[in-house]
Order: structure tokens, then sequence, then C-alpha cells
């Protein structure tokens, strides 16, 4: 199929699925086709203006929030949904993207909110430093991950939040806030997934550990029966695991398993893994696409930031055009929840690309979707079928809903305020310092009127 034919289908499929779209996605994809369209990165998403200015500096973030009654800030735009929308303006950090301190005493970087993971990585690596872990993509901003509660995979790894130990915040009326982790943890701990609500962020400091090496080995056919039977030591086989699933043929596709070792230690990968063969090439989580993007597995030895991403940073991640929807559930639940999904497997695989299984520990941060309990998330990743998504959801969410399911703030859900309020035990707490902060609703949008206020 030519490039012009393959444009033109995508066009008319996204014109079709539209009108079912925009009632769950906000404004959607109608107008995502259009070349002066300002879109989120899978372009499914079109924001609801395309008045966009950006700043470079603190005081450019503070004269603007002065000069605007309401807006949202944009990061690196990979939210599904309408977090980061707004019908009026919006203010792009992209270009404050710099390391500002690095203190190797207290073990902690400083950097600005438009950096990426990607830019930041091979900095601190050069330093002796590292991540305690990365999420799938590391073109993902910092500020961005952590104020939606963004994770990686591991067992006794929280997500990427939780390496937050300071932040600095434009409030609503142009004055600078800081929060950190020694001075007031209370507040704090609402601050960091802060779900743009408080303000503009402009500067995160991070934990940062001493450099280490890691490998990736990739199982491919894994019963689902052993998932049943073994999931806690399958899980916690390496630092982070990931799990691959397409719902059919009671398996999953792929296990992949990121193992970190010191200098010098001698690590071997075995050829079966729970009755799952070892692959004996690279693949790529849909294993019928090209693994060029991936992250090099083959148990390769390298550094930290490239093999704890999925993806590459030189590298378009995407498979193509997708959606995308992830849901937490309390780890003692885990393999319940993963049984109420696969029941649903003939309703959900045509419309899926693939699924990815991870753990993620717990963690203090109001509203974390991991708050006060380990974790498992089930993660989709959709065909662009917006229709055939849109009917889904709620369908997927009833059968987690006994797990008091929490759903990834920034991809696609369904789940009511109501619900979610329940789920959440410091809702109100944050709602209370949202009002502090902001008592005007200048940070408020459609997104944040719908699912926290009702």
């Amino acid at each position: 199929m030519n490039q012009h034919k393959r444009r033109f289908i995508q066009r008319c499929a996204a014109i079709l699925g539209a009108s079912a779209a925009s009632r769950i996605f906000g404004r959607a994809a109608v107008d995502a086709t259009r070349e002066d369209a300002l879109t989120n990165w899978a372009g499914n998403y079109r924001y609801s203006t395309d008045r966009l200015e950006g700043a470079r500096s603190l005081e450019q973030v503070q004269s603007f929030v002065r000069r605007h009654a309401q807006f949202k800030t944009l990061g690196t735009r990979h939210c599904f949904n309408g977090i980061a929308d707004s019908t009026t303006q919006l203010l792009s950090v992209r270009e404050m993207n710099q390391v500002t301190a690095l203190d190797p005493a207290a073990r902690t970087v400083t950097v600005e909110a438009g950096m990426s993971y990607g830019q930041l990585c091979p900095v601190l690596d050069g330093r002796g430093f590292a991540l305690h872990n990365l999420a799938s993509l590391p073109h993902i901003s910092i500020a961005g991950a952590c104020a939606t509660g963004t994770h990686g995979s591991g067992v006794k790894n929280g997500n990427l939040s939780t390496a937050v130990s300071a932040l600095e915040l434009v409030t609503a009326d142009g004055d600078v806030a800081t929060f950190s982790r020694t001075k007031e943890p209370g507040t704090f701990s609402g601050a960091v997934v802060n779900l743009g609500a408080l303000g503009v962020v402009t500067k995160v400091t991070l934990d940062i550990q001493p450099t280490y090496a890691m490998r990736q080995d990739v199982y491919l056919n894994l019963a689902m029966a052993q998932v049943r039977e073994h999931f806690d030591d399958i899980v916690a086989a390496g630092y982070s695991v990931s799990l691959f699933t397409d719902w059919q043929k009671n398996r999953v596709n792929e296990v992949w398993i990121k193992r970190r070792f010191d200098t010098g230690q001698k690590l071997v990968a075995e050829s079966e893994f729970y009755g799952a063969a070892r692959a004996t090439k690279n693949v790529h989580p849909i294993v019928d696409l090209s693994p060029e993007n991936c992250t090099e597995q083959m148990g390769v030895e390298g550094p930290w930031y490239e093999r704890l991403p999925h993806f590459r940073m030189g590298f378009t991640p995407s498979s193509g055009k997708e959606l995308q929807s992830e849901y937490f559930v309390p780890r003692r639940n885990a393999v319940d929840a993963i049984l109420a999904v696969e029941r649903l497997r003939d309703r959900v695989s045509p419309h899926l690309m693939i699924s990815e299984l991870r753990t993620i520990a717990a963690d203090t941060l109001w509203m974390s979707p991991c708050y006060n309990r380990a974790s498992l998330a089930i993660h989709f990743t959709w065909k662009q079928e917006w229709e055939a998504v849109r009917r889904l959801l709620p369908l997927i969410e009833r059968e987690l809903a006994p797990f008091n399911v929490r759903p990834h703030w920034g991809k696609l859900f369904s789940i009511p305020s109501s619900q979610l309020e329940a789920r959440y035990e410091k809702w109100q707490d944050f709602k209370r310092l949202v009002a502090r902060l902001d008592p005007k609703a200048k940070f408020r949008n459609e997104f944040l009127s719908r699912n926290l206020y009702g």
C-alpha cells in the first residue's frame, strides 16, 4: 500500500470514529488530520485551542501566569486524554530543559520541567549516577510523568514520582512555591502527583544513586497456568519484569526480564523460564513488528538507561496510531484481576495491539494510583478503533471494580468521579490543597471538572 493511500485510509478512519471518541476523550481527533492541528504524540487527541506560547525561564512562566485567567501547561504531549487540554490558552515549557544542579553528596539532581528522561539519563550516567527506574518510553517529560503517576516495573520499585524529593511551581498568582520531602511532608505528598491542578511545575529534584549496568532477556509463550500458580515468583525474577499478552491461547506472549548487576558479576539466563523458551533474537512487544526501535535484549550488558525502557530514545516508539488505557489493582489481587480480563479475551483481542502487566511498589503520594498499596498495572495498547474502545472500557472497569481499580491519569478511562473518590483516601485533602493554591480555578479544565469535581 503506498503512502498516499495509507494516509487517506487513516484520515477516513479518523473522521468516522470521531463522533464516538469525542464523548470519552473530550475534543478528540476530529480535526487531528489537519496539517496545523495541535495534537498529542499519537495523534488521537486534538487540543481544544491552537493558542500555544512557550516559556524559557521562570520569569517568563510567572509573567504568563499573571497575564492569563485560565490555561493549561503542555509537556511532551504523551497523554491520551484531555488532562492537559484547555479551551483558551496553552503554555509549553519544553524549552526549559536543563540540569540546574547535581549534588553528589545529597545524591540528588535538579532539572527544569521540560526535560525528558531521554535527555537527562546520559548526563547522569556520564557523572556516575542513575535513577531507580524508568518507564517504557524515555521520550516523556519528567514533570509530566511525575504529575500523572507514570511508572516502570519491579516489585520493589515505586513509580517515577517516588524519586521526587522536591519541586518548584508557579501558583495561580504568579508566585513561586517549593515543596520538599523534608519540609511539610504532608503537603509535599499531595503536590507530587498533582494532575496539573496546582500550578506550573518549573523544577523537579530527583533522588539519584550510583550508576549500574543491566541485561535484558526475553522468554516466549509462558502458559497462563504458570502465571496463576507462580505469579509472585515470576514478577520477582528480575529488577524489572514485564509480561506482554494478547489474551489469546491461554498464554503470555513475551516475558521481559531486566536484571541489574555490579561490575564483574556474572549473570546467566536459563534456556527456559517456567516452561517459556528464551528468545533467540531481539523481539518487539508486538511480535510481528520489527524490534529495531527496542532496547537491546539477548542478555547483552549495557547501561541502565538503555535497558530499563522498552524503546530506544533515537526512534519513534509507537507502532503507529494507537490508543492506551491502564488500570491498577492491589498486587494481592493480581491473579484474580488477570483472570477477570482474560475472560473478556474474545471481546478485547480484536481491538488490541498488546497488553502489558507490570508491578509497582506502594507509595505515600496522595493521588498516585499506587497510594498505600503495592499494585499490578494492566495496560492496553489499542488499535485506534474509538467506538469499540469506548464500549470496552466500561466493561473492563466493571470486571475490575471488585478490586477497587484505579486508572492511569494520563490514559483513557470512563470510571465516574464518585467511584474514583471512594478509591482515594486523600481525595478531599487534595481538593483542599487545590483550593488553597488555585482559589479561582485558573488551572481547572474539563478533565479536572469531570474527574475531580464530578
